[in-house]
């Protein structure tokens, strides 16, 4: 006994196919129908319990300002030599997840600058590029407009450090501790003038992550 197959009419198939064409239009239109709004930067948004831009601009003015409170600043001689100034060496990422580190580099400079009680000069890469840009200067530029060999500002300072963290969770919570260390190295005498630390600890429940 043969079994036969039932086919669906054309009229029927065409409907189908518009259904599905028709669902799918109404579900990518309510994925996209999200909106967008200005925020003021200054504002913390926590989306998650992660490392986020406000966590790098507080910890470094708290930081900052700590480390101007400390006898190295006090006893500086700035009668005779101006602002102390410092070079960022590297500070180091050593959490499991991405961090900007030179967000947060700048955030420090930022704060210190903004006081104007000490003075940055660059380091790495950077440094490079300018000496580079000296020499096409000395090559290209007008004699009385060129930028003079010989004359960078040394670092009497050199500030360094770690970002860390610890993250626990239950499965409902989740606790996400962040630990930050900096120090200030005198390059004269090798002294460590300074050295600070910031903890973060933030909680999450289970819809956070």
């Amino acid at each position: 006994m043969q079994t036969s197959k039932i086919k669906m009419p054309f009229w029927s198939q065409v409907s189908l196919r518009n259904l599905v064409t028709l669902s799918m239009l109404i579900l990518l239109t309510a994925c996209s129908s999200g909106s967008v709004k200005r925020l003021d930067v200054n504002e913390e948004v926590a989306l998650s319990d992660r490392w986020n831009d406000t966590d790098s601009r507080l910890v470094a003015e708290e930081m900052m300002g700590d480390m101007l409170t400390f006898p190295w600043f006090r006893d500086y001689n700035f009668s005779q030599k101006g602002n102390p100034t410092v070079i960022v060496q590297t500070i180091r990422n050593k959490t499991s997840e991405h961090i900007p580190v030179d967000t947060f580099v700048n955030d420090i400079k930022r704060s210190l600058l903004r006081a104007g009680k000490v003075d940055f000069v660059v380091s790495g890469e950077e440094r490079e590029e300018i000496r580079n840009e000296r020499e096409e200067q000395a090559l290209n530029a007008a004699p009385d407009t060129v930028a003079q060999f010989g004359l960078e500002q040394g670092a009497g300072f050199a500030l360094s450090g770690t970002i860390n963290s610890i993250v626990d969770s239950n499965g409902d919570q989740r606790v996400s501790f962040y630990q930050v260390d900096l120090k200030l190295i005198d390059m004269t005498t090798n002294r460590e003038v300074w050295n600070g630390q910031k903890k973060i600890k933030k909680l999450a429940d289970k819809g956070f992550f």
